[in-house]
């Protein structure tokens, strides 16, 4: 089974791509707009479940582009995955879009995505990297996980580690998501069983880890608004989250005597790809339809929506597409991270959330 290196030639590439580019919301529906270009029909809509913050407005630009309409089901990546496990015989999703490609992987291991290459993709070397060799899904960009977002106003210890989290300057002040929820956590959680102990022992000493952690007085929120929040609010001082979150936080806070957020990455950060996939059960004109939208997400233009969408939260990513600049605000990639190999973590994502779920939450 491959191991997760690539570790340096995959940060160069994603900080060459950022240096040299050229270049959550709510349900909704998008409708045909007059004076669109390349217009076609559908029998029925495209349905999307999406969990990344510019989804609404992705789809809203490609109806207006193509004529196709897109029903957006905009929710958190847990409950999502669970409606595509509870509708394996009778789907009801064309897409599927969220951040991590560990979901993405098992669900391709179940046989419940179409095989789809872009044709006009043009990847960084980082973004290829990403590419599974079936072609079970498509990587769009990437954040990171966790940032270790801290209020600096309270604190002055800062880690250097995750083992530093386990001492006492730390104990009660950290918090983090709960992978059921949250889909960038298990990744994150993955991320650290990986380099404590590898894909042989990794998952025993991440246990060892995360129950040291507990023991700490670790405090697990759903979301990473929940968590942001709770640093917010002085509930916790520290908080493991999505880099996006967490530099949107950097970005839309002023800096008080109370509340001063900043971020620091711990070793081995876990890349974080954002991922599309088609349902391999839809009729056969629906992915014809869906591959159509990939491509828009995949092109310049789809990718230059994304950066206007969610510009506090999700949008403070970090381009893979050739021809895409990452938006101003967003600092250099962080120069210590780690890919996982999601055909071997992919599968254990329910294992690993179940025993989170019964023995840290």
């Amino acid at each position: 089974m491959p191991k997760l290196t690539r570790v340096a030639a995959v940060a160069a590439a994603v900080i060459a791509a950022g240096a040299l580019a050229a270049c959550s919301s709510s349900p909704a529906s998008t409708t045909s707009h007059s004076g669109s270009t390349s217009k076609a029909s559908a029998s029925q809509p495209l349905n999307l479940y999406a969990a990344v913050g510019y989804d609404a407005t992705v789809a809203k630009a490609f109806t207006a582009k193509t004529g196709i309409k897109v029903n957006v089901d905009d929710d958190s990546t847990g409950p999502l995955l669970t409606k595509i496990t509870a509708e394996k015989n009778n789907p009801q999703w064309s897409l599927f879009w969220a951040d991590g490609d560990t979901a993405f992987s098992s669900l391709d291991q179940q046989g419940l995505l179409a095989s789809y290459q872009s044709s006009t993709v043009s990847y960084t070397s980082a973004g290829a990297a990403l590419v599974p060799a079936d072609h079970g899904y498509s990587p769009v960009a990437t954040t990171a996980m966790a940032a270790l977002i801290y209020n600096a106003a309270k604190v002055k210890a800062v880690p250097a580690t995750y083992q530093d989290l386990l001492t006492a300057p730390y104990k009660g002040k950290v918090g983090m998501n709960d992978p059921a929820q949250s889909g960038p956590t298990f990744p994150f959680i993955a991320g650290v069983m990986n380099q404590l102990g590898g894909e042989q022992n990794g998952v025993k000493a991440g246990e060892d880890f995360f129950t040291k952690l507990k023991s700490n007085g670790l405090h697990v929120f759903p979301t990473n608004g929940d968590t942001l929040h709770a640093l917010e609010t002085g509930q916790i001082d520290y908080g493991m989250i999505q880099s996006s979150a967490a530099i949107g936080e950097t970005i839309k806070v002023k800096p008080t005597a109370n509340f001063d957020p900043k971020i620091v990455y711990l070793p081995k950060s876990t890349l974080l790809p954002s991922v599309i996939a088609i349902d391999k059960g839809a009729p056969a004109a629906v992915q014809k339809e869906a591959q159509q939208f990939v491509d828009y997400v995949l092109s310049p233009e789809g990718q230059a929506v994304m950066l206007t969408g969610d510009p506090s939260g999700d949008s403070l990513f970090w381009p893979i597409i050739n021809g895409v600049t990452p938006l101003s605000q967003l600092p250099a990639f962080p120069s210590d991270f780690q890919t996982l190999d999601p055909k071997f973590w992919g599968p254990l994502e329910g294992q690993v959330n179940s025993w989170f779920d019964s023995n840290i939450k």
